[in-house]
């Protein structure tokens, strides 16, 4: 504890008396400063013991008195010491009575006690509490290495919390609460989850002070201290610490020291990194070499599990990836104003790892292996099939959805997750893309159909593409309608050409040809039933049956002419819809 007007009372050397405020003698002294200004104030921080002879001021004076002892208090002057013996045989009774009524201490400072001497001890009181502070600061980081050695970050926030005499919580990189000591501080650390999240769209390394709040209780009452874990662009995780008061000194350094050990347990070092990914890659490929026994022997502990129970392929691009970039089977790119920046996990311009990260958070909640590797402008990733980091990708891509729906307003939206297939195929121009993922996942298979699985998901990828969606999952393709496949300029371009003699034709008045076309098609080339829901003869439908054939020099004999009449009318007509 930093010196106090007690303890320079009692410093037996200064041999100092209390003559006014006895009864606040207990509060810290910052530093002791000599000042014979008329007003020092402007001079003043707060928590100085004043020391003054009152060389130019009139002492004995009530009202100057008042006022000069006001301003002190008001400036935050803990103390007022008198040199007596000097320009005064004693404290005048105006300094007296004007520091009782204030309630600032006074102190008489006899004449053979040097002001130096009292700036020396104030020193020295303020020196010994650093060292004391900086002992327990380098004890509390002794101890919390060894907590964290031993019993990792959960050992590490109980060390904390009981250094700071308060709670510690540790969130993962979504926000979500992943560890706090005591275990009572569970609710008040899960109130926060908004503050982390915020504090995560700042520069790293960044910390904020915030209060719990949200209830009634004591919680309210908290001062909690925000930090983010480390060394990246964007943080890996936070540290949340709450305590009744500010910290003090050795508060702060068992603080630093956990933070310190934090980062080190959350924030795997790139070298290890790089070489769990080139494992990753090489398990990738060796599954999808139809390799599994090789596979599984390189995968380890690392990644074995993950092969020991059906897994699903995840295979995902940024939306603005160019057609064809270093893969065949990509679809055309639908070009949207996307809303990727409103999305609740914001990717920051790194849309792919921010897919990742979130994967990665949820699997090591659920505590199962997840193997992710970024393969160029793509990021392939291997799950647990119904595991934490499936329900992840879809809750990404759900968040995904609805951002870009309350961005562009009902009817440019895409759908949601697992909804209708027929998603906006897209209008050029975008300015959000970067922001958004396009994702495709297989079905669950088993290390043997690896090969098999990524297909699947390269083919629901290049789907997701064509119908203007976030996420498509294998079993979604046989759903809904073949149409909105087909759905690009090439087809629409195929199907105005094909159609168009027949719309001019009847343009000009002389027979409905393209909606007869459409009634025989639809039911199956049957005269009488295709007749009567056009409400014509059956002899008039087939005479605009041979009209159709002569306009357009193909016989409809040929069930490959009527498949494509069939596609390009149900093309054109949902450009019309």
């Amino acid at each position: 504890m930093p010196p106090t007007l007690a303890s320079l009372v009692h410093h037996s050397a200064l041999k100092l008396i209390v003559r006014a405020g006895g009864d606040r003698l207990d509060v810290p002294v910052r530093w002791a400063h000599a000042s014979e200004l008329a007003d020092p104030v402007p001079y003043m921080e707060g928590g100085e013991l004043l020391l003054i002879t009152a060389l130019k001021l009139d002492a004995e004076d009530p009202e100057t008195m008042r006022r000069y002892v006001k301003r002190l208090v008001g400036a935050g002057v803990v103390g007022l010491g008198f040199a007596v013996g000097v320009h005064y045989a004693e404290i005048p009774e105006a300094v007296v009575e004007a520091a009782e009524q204030e309630g600032l201490p006074l102190l008489e400072v006899p004449r053979r006690t040097p002001f130096l001497a009292i700036s020396k001890a104030v020193s020295a009181g303020i020196a010994a509490d650093q060292y004391r502070a900086v002992t327990a600061g380098f004890a509390a980081q002794r101890e919390l290495t060894r907590q964290a050695l031993s019993d990792g970050p959960e050992g590490l926030l109980a060390a904390l919390a009981s250094q700071v005499d308060g709670w510690a919580a540790l969130y993962d990189a979504s926000g979500a609460v992943v560890a706090t000591a005591p275990e009572w501080a569970g609710r008040r650390a899960a109130r926060l989850t908004a503050d982390v999240e915020r504090l995560r769209e700042r520069p790293a390394p960044a910390s904020a002070v915030v209060g719990a709040g949200g209830g009634g209780d004591e919680a309210e009452a908290d001062r909690v201290e925000l930090h983010s874990l480390g060394t990246g662009r964007r943080p890996r995780a936070a540290l949340a610490v709450g305590t009744a008061a500010a910290l003090g000194t050795a508060e702060r350094y068992a603080l630093h020291s956990a933070i310190a050990l934090l980062t080190l347990t959350t924030e795997r070092s790139r070298s290890l990194q790089d070489a769990e990914q080139r494992l990753g890659a090489a398990v990738l490929r060796m599954l999808l070499a139809g390799e599994p026994d090789h596979a599984r022997t390189v995968a380890g502990g690392l990644y074995g599990e993950l092969l020991d129970a059906p897994f699903r392929i995840v295979v995902a691009e940024s939306a603005a990836a160019p057609v064809g970039a270093g893969r065949e089977n990509r679809g055309g790119a639908a070009g949207r104003t996307t809303a990727g920046a409103l999305v609740a996990a914001d990717t920051n311009g790194d849309p792919l790892g921010a897919l990742a990260e979130c994967l990665e958070s949820a699997a090591a909640r659920a505590g199962e292996a997840v193997l992710v590797v970024p393969e160029g402008e793509r990021l392939v990733v291997l799950a647990v099939d119904g595991g934490a980091a499936v329900g992840a990708c879809e809750e990404f891509a759900a968040a995904v959805e609805g951002a870009r729906v309350r961005a562009e307003g009902e009817g440019r939206g895409g759908g949601g997750v697992g909804g209708s297939d027929s998603g906006s195929s897209g209008s050029s121009g975008s300015s959000g893309d970067e922001d958004e993922v396009v994702v495709g996942m297989s079905g669950p298979a088993g290390p043997i159909a690896a090969a098999a699985a990524y297909k699947q998901a390269e083919q629901a990828l290049s789907v997701a593409r064509r119908r203007g969606r976030v996420l498509v999952g294998h079993e979604q393709l046989a759903s809904g309608s073949v149409v909105p496949l087909l759905a690009d300029d090439a087809v629409r371009a195929f199907a105005d050409g094909l159609l168009r003699p027949l719309y001019e034709h009847d343009a000009t008045g002389r027979g409905d040809l393209v909606a007869s076309l459409r009634a025989w098609l639809s039911r199956h080339g049957q005269w009488d039933a295709a007749a009567a829901d056009l409400g014509v003869h059956r002899h008039t439908l087939r005479y605009r049956m041979r009209r159709v054939e002569e306009i357009l020099g193909r016989s409809l004999d040929d069930p490959d002419v009527r498949m494509e009449l069939w596609l390009a009318l149900k093309t054109t007509a949902a450009v019309g819809e």
